[in-house]
């Protein structure tokens, strides 16, 4: 990193803000046992896949005094999945507070993810190098990744680099996932009668990490504010040229935290949310009648133009939908030497077409995939993720809601305006950027929680700040044990445990608020242009928190 914009240059020198708790330094904290946690169902399966780290105590950090000498610590860092804003930061408060310990403690930064970890690949954060990264987005101080830690074979070999280096601690930053195999790890450890830590931190920008303790996972105000711009701007866009249907897909494949904040933001004329297709049981058909619908009130208006949001992962919500991706899963799966040797895109949807017609449970799926689009025919039967399952975010559900709805205008008689489309899809654009005051305070601390958990001599536990909507000097750090977070689910074949995702609430206030101001919306130009992140200023701007955490926690 030898050249740096004017605003990073200026954003190294941001202090972050932590609790109250955190404020005299690590060593002067003292951590306080609450109750037994447990997870809400399942406890006794998740019991006995975790018997020795199962129902330890919530804990709550206080302001205390001096534990007096202490030794160095060494402990190694993992940065897994993709990239959320912020996650420098985690590493910039671990290392502070690891030094202020101990000047001879060391950070090992694990390179590529979890695979890092396994196959011994690390370098040594030296101050310098730290100082670097503080405030930045991104993941590149040692690079992020998707293996999965999950066999005897691949926790041996972890044990070994553990032991190589003689950690006292492995922090593992990630989203649910990550988390839940964090959790796997510290049992696996334990049950070894190794005396390593293993903690975790909650990372996600898609916001489906969360729970009472856990109020938000960090990246997500920052990667929100960011889209928000982008959607502002084209918003004030679409109003200018008063000729465009913008067609925008979010991240967000489990969840619509991130459509429905950018929907509160910027008061888009339609918000699609996942969460509520699926209650309603709403088919394609009529999402686009919907759609069609709020285009023809406004061209009735004389506005042929506005704003649509879609959450990455709608088509799997939509019932009849997801039937048939399930369906085009197995047959896939059934027939593949077979589908492997088909050459062109042709062959392919016909060969298909044939094996859903063949089958009379899936005739009516076969006149659902004869009637999409070819190019979303052909998206459908890509190559499978790692799980067997359909790469939604290929799949570009902004260019098929688009041209369905095109279609269907044409089709409608009653319809007397112009209807021109433009789509885009928001993803990487916001998982790195330059984190939020919010993010780089809340990182930050998560940070120092965790080299207090490790200090501590916990394991199988996630670093956690509440009250986060209230201002820092309000924030209150501690730790949950992840397996209270657990439910059983199945996958790839077999019951396992794994952290629940947080899906949008349907009767929580931040959809209430969507759903009061939606229709309202539709009709009027009532456009929010949110613009820019700020960095400096007033507070009520540079330290603003999203609308949905305002919503469920202010």
């Amino acid at each position: 990193m030898s050249q740096v914009s004017i605003l990073e240059k200026h954003r190294k020198q941001y202090q972050p803000k932590v609790p109250p708790s955190l404020r005299q330094g690590i060593a002067k904290v003292k951590v306080v046992e609450g109750a037994a946690a447990e997870p809400a169902k399942d406890r006794e399966t998740i019991r006995k896949s975790f018997p020795n780290t199962y129902g330890k105590p919530l804990l709550s950090f206080q302001a205390g005094v001096d534990a007096g000498e202490t030794t160095p610590l060494r402990i190694g860092v993992v940065l897994s999945g993709g990239q959320a804003p912020g996650g420098h930061n985690v590493i910039a408060g671990l290392f502070d507070s690891v030094k202020s310990i101990h000047p001879q403690s060391q950070i090992f930064g694990f390179l590529g993810g979890p695979g890092g970890l396994e196959k011994g690949k690390y370098e040594t954060i030296t101050a310098e190098r730290m100082d670097a990264y503080r405030n930045t987005g991104g993941f590149d101080i040692i690079g992020s990744g998707r293996t999965k830690l999950e066999t005897p074979e691949q926790f041996d070999r972890c044990i070994e680099v553990i032991n190589s280096l003689a950690l006292q601690a492995i922090v593992i930053i990630g989203g649910d996932d990550s988390n839940t195999n964090a959790a796997i790890l510290a049992e696996y450890l334990k049950a070894k009668g190794l005396t390593t830590s293993v903690i975790g931190v909650p990372k996600t920008i898609d916001g489906d990490l969360k729970n009472m303790h856990i109020p938000v996972s960090f990246g997500f105000d920052t990667a929100v504010k960011t889209y928000a711009e982008l959607i502002g701007n084209i918003a004030r866009d679409a109003g200018s040229a008063k000729k465009y249907w913008h067609f925008i897909k979010l991240m967000g494949r489990s969840a619509s935290h991130i459509a429905l904040e950018a929907g509160l933001q910027t008061h888009a004329n339609v918000t699609l949310i996942s969460e509520e297709v699926e209650k309603r049981n709403l088919s394609l058909e009529q999402i686009v009648d919907d759609i069609a619908r709020v285009i023809s009130a406004r061209a009735d208006a004389g506005k042929n133009y506005g704003v649509v949001l879609i959450p990455e992962g709608l088509i799997e919500f939509i019932p009849s939908f997801k039937t048939l991706i399930g369906r085009l899963n197995d047959l896939l799966a059934k027939n593949e030497a077979a589908f492997a040797k088909l050459e062109t895109a042709d062959v392919k949807i016909a060969a298909m077409s044939g094996w859903l017609e063949a089958e009379a449970l899936s005739a009516a799926l076969g006149k659902t995939f004869a009637s999409l689009p070819k190019t979303i025919q052909l998206q459908l039967l890509l190559d499978r993720d790692p799980h067997g399952n359909v790469q939604v975010s290929l799949i570009d559900t902004d260019a098929l809601l688009a041209e369905l709805v095109g279609r269907k205008l044409k089709a409608s008689p009653a319809y007397k305006g112009k209807f021109s489309s433009q789509r885009h899809f928001f993803g990487y654009e916001g998982r790195a950027a330059a984190p939020s005051n919010f993010d780089a305070d809340y990182c930050y601390s998560l940070g120092c929680v965790a080299a207090v958990l490790v200090k501590s001599g916990r394991t199988g536990y996630m670093a956690s700040i509440r009250n986060v909507s209230k201002g820092v000097d309000q924030w209150a750090a501690g730790g949950i044990p992840i397996s209270m977070m657990f439910n059983m689910e199945q996958r790839h074949g077999h019951r396992k445990p794994v952290i629940q995702k947080a899906l949008v609430e349907l009767e929580g206030p931040a959809f209430k608020a969507l759903a009061a101001g939606r229709s309202r919306w539709e009709i009027e130009d009532a456009f929010i242009y949110p613009g820019p992140i700020q960095y400096f200023g007033p507070s009520e701007v540079s330290d603003a928190i999203t609308q949905t955490l305002e919503l469920e926690q202010g």
